[in-house]
C-alpha cells in the first residue's frame, strides 16, 4: 500500500476549498481533487451579494479570491476525476484516472448539478438554445427574446441578468409566487422587460436547427401558450453529485448525503460538505461552513 494520507477532499467548490484551507492550517497530509476547474456552480453566478465582507462580487471573482487564499496557504489543486471509491475499511481507497490514493478520511464535496427541464425537445436542443448557465451563454442571445424557467434565486438572477441584453425575457414559474429571496424579487419586479408567467410549466421546445419556441401550459386553467424565443435558460432546481457513494453511505430522498452536526456520514471517517449534503439552505456561506466543520470532524476522528 502506498503512503496513507490523512485526508482526501473530493471537489473544489466553496466547501472543498474551505476544507483545503482548514486542512492546510491543521498541517494535514491531504490531497484536494477537482475534475474540472475550482469554484463549482458559484463560478457561473453573475453576482454574489450575500457573502459577508465582500459586497457585489461576481461568482468568478469570489472563486478567484478563494483559490488565491488557499494557494497562499500551500493548498495544491489536483486535477483528476474519481472513478471508484471504497469506503468500507479503516483505510479508504480513492481510485482516480491518474492515481490511486489511500487515506484515513474523506470529504465528499462534489456539489450538485442543474436538474434538466422536463419538456419534449430538451435533449434535442441542449446547446442549441437550451442552457443551464445564463452567465456562460447569455451574451449569445443579445438582442433576442429569451425565457427562464424556474422561480428560485438562480432563476430570478438569470432573468435580471438577461434583461440587460435582451429586449424581452419571460420568467415561467409553476407556482403563483416566487421562492427567491425578497431582495431579488424586488429587483425583478422593477425590471420592465421581464414578463412573469405564473402557474405554468414547459411542455415542448420547438425549432429547426436551434430553439425557436417554447410551448407552456397554465396548470390552473389548462391554457396553452406558445412563446417565440431564441434561448431558454433552465433553473428548476439541483440534483446532488452523489452517485459515487451510492450504496456506501446513507442517502436521503433525492440522493442528498445524510450527515451529523460534524458533517460526518453514516460511515466513520467519511464526511460531506457543501451542496451535496442534506440540509435546508444551500449557499456559498453554508458550503464554506461545511468545509470547515468537516475538517474539524476529520481531526477529531484522527
Amino acid at each position: 500500500m502506498e503512503n496513507v494520507l490523512d485526508l482526501v477532499i473530493i471537489g473544489a467548490g466553496p466547501g472543498g476549498i474551505a476544507a483545503g484551507i482548514y486542512a492546510s492550517r491543521a498541517m494535514m497530509n491531504f490531497v484536494l481533487l477537482e475534475k474540472f476547474l475550482p469554484g463549482g456552480e458559484i463560478a457561473n453566478t453573475y453576482e454574489v451579494d450575500n457573502y459577508p465582507g465582500i459586497a457585489h462580487v461576481t461568482g468568478m471573482e469570489l472563486t478567484t479570491l478563494m483559490v488565491n487564499h488557499a494557494e497562499s496557504l500551500g493548498v495544491k489543486f489536483t486535477t483528476d476525476e474519481v472513478k471508484e471509491l471504497d469506503l468500507s475499511g479503516k483505510i479508504k481507497k480513492v481510485v482516480c484516472y491518474d492515481k490511486t490514493y489511500y487515506t484515513k478520511t474523506v470529504i465528499i464535496a462534489t456539489g450538485a448539478k442543474s436538474r434538466p427541464l422536463d419538456a419534449i425537445g430538451t435533449e434535442t436542443f441542449f446547446g442549441k438554445g437550451i442552457s443551464y448557465c445564463a452567465t456562460c451563454d447569455g451574451a449569445l442571445y443579445k438582442g433576442k427574446v429569451t425565457a427562464v424557467v424556474g422561480g428560485g434565486d438562480v432563476a430570478v438572477e438569470d432573468a435580471i441578468y438577461l434583461a440587460r441584453m435582451c429586449p424581452k425575457v419571460y420568467l415561467i414559474h409553476r407556482r403563483d409566487e416566487l421562492r427567491a429571496a425578497k431582495v431579488l424579487q424586488e429587483r425583478l419586479f422593477a425590471t420592465p422587460n421581464v414578463e412573469i408567467i405564473w402557474d405554468s410549466v414547459a411542455l415542448e421546445v420547438t425549432g429547426n436547427d436551434f430553439v425557436e419556441g417554447l410551448t407552456i401550459q397554465n396548470k390552473k386553467n389548462g391554457e396553452i401558450r406558445k412563446l417565440e424565443v431564441s434561448g431558454i435558460f433552465v433553473a428548476v432546481g439541483m440534483t446532488p453529485n452523489s452517485k459515487m457513494v451510492e450504496g456506501q453511505v446513507e442517502l436521503a430522498e433525492g440522493g442528498w448525503i445524510v450527515t451529523d452536526d460534524d458533517c460526518e456520514t453514516s460511515v466513520k471517517g467519511v464526511f460531506a460538505a457543501g451542496d451535496v449534503r442534506k440540509k435546508s439552505l444551500r449557499q456559498v456561506v453554508t458550503s464554506v461552513s461545511d468545509g470547515a466543520t468537516s475538517v474539524f470532524g476529520c481531526e477529531r476522528y484522527l
